[in-house]
């Protein structure tokens, strides 16, 4: 099938402020929702309790969350006769390496402005990047703000070199963005129609946004990451701009007890999780988000968040790549 062919949004129901465009067809959907009984019962759960969505399998360069949203926020850049995708995101971005992905699909030329250095040996992510046809530039020490003006700044230059670029956000989160979680929560909710708790990494913030306005704000927990400070008031923004039903940022579940030392770094209770997952269920979490999302569901059910009997989806928002470009893992792993 080709790449460009669009494929319907949600369920066909018109949202506030829908797009005059359709999105792409970048991934394989449905994902499949598979169930863990032996993750449940080492959760404290029933083993009928816990699901898990797959949504690392989404195809393209490794899978992963991002390829919902690439698939609304490309479409706009296409729309707008783009030729040239720029996108922001840390050395390890799994957005900035779908980015990279849909730009080779499409035929795009793609520039990646990211944190940090670089390293003296590429690997994970950044090796795919590279193996992808990215551009890369390197901003150093920058926070999301010079970030972000980092890659307007490139953009600029690209404009002036005669290309017409466009600029897809930190990642890949808008309101825009995040229709393609709201497009996954109706997907999630005809595979699983009585799911009570949908345990997800909040990052940027578009994915859990999309979900809460496809199952309410009660039924999505995110788990904060610390990609960003403001993560929950754009969950609110978000998930505002894509229902007509009021979206209260007070009924937001998010919890911030996974953060430790800072986003990217590696905390006891995800090794835990990576572990736990691993040897119960022979899934992958990476390190940064799933894994995360996973301590938080393991901590939701120890403080009586989530019980025995309520049914529970995690969603499992890809980042394999990344857990091979981790320089904590190997010593976790002994």
């Amino acid at each position: 099938m080709d790449s460009r062919i669009t494929r319907p949004a949600h369920d066909g129901t018109a949202h506030p402020a829908d797009p005059p465009f359709s999105p792409l067809r970048l991934g394989t959907w449905p994902t499949p929702l598979e169930p863990a009984p032996r993750l449940a019962t080492a959760l404290g759960l029933r083993p009928e309790d816990l699901w898990i969505k797959r949504d690392d399998l989404t195809g393209l360069a490794g899978g992963g969350n991002k390829i919902r949203k690439l698939e609304w926020t490309v479409a706009k850049a296409l729309a707008e006769h783009a030729d040239t995708l720029v996108t922001t995101g840390a050395a390890q971005s799994n957005h900035a390496r779908l980015t990279a992905a849909a730009g080779a699909r499409l035929g795009l030329d793609v520039v990646l402005v990211l944190q940090g250095e670089p390293p003296a040996a590429a690997a994970g992510n950044l090796l795919l990047d590279s193996l992808l046809g990215a551009r890369l530039v390197w901003a150093g020490d920058a926070d999301g703000e010079a970030l972000d003006a980092a890659a307007r700044e490139t953009a600029k230059d690209l404009r002036k070199a005669g290309a017409t670029p466009a600029l897809i956000p930190f990642g890949g989160s808008s309101a825009l963005g995040a229709r393609g979680y709201l497009d996954a929560g109706s997907e999630l909710l005809e595979q699983c129609p009585d799911v009570r708790h949908i345990v997800v990494a909040l990052g940027s913030g578009g994915t859990m946004a999309g979900l809460v306005a496809a199952a309410g704000a009660r039924r999505v927990l995110g788990v904060d990451t610390g990609a960003r400070r403001d993560a929950k008031a754009a969950v609110h923004e978000y998930a505002a701009a894509l229902t007509h039903a009021p979206v209260a940022a007070e009924e937001l579940r998010v919890r911030t007890d996974q953060i430790g030392a800072g986003y990217g770094t590696l905390t006891p209770a995800t090794a835990e999780a990576l572990s736990l997952a691993a040897r119960c269920e022979g899934v992958v979490l990476d390190p940064v988000y799933t894994g995360r999302a996973l301590a938080g569901l393991r901590a939701a059910v120890r403080d009586g968040d989530i019980r025995p009997g309520e049914t529970t989806v995690l969603v499992h928002t890809g980042g394999l790549p990344g857990f091979f470009g981790h320089s904590e893992i190997p010593a976790v792993l002994g």
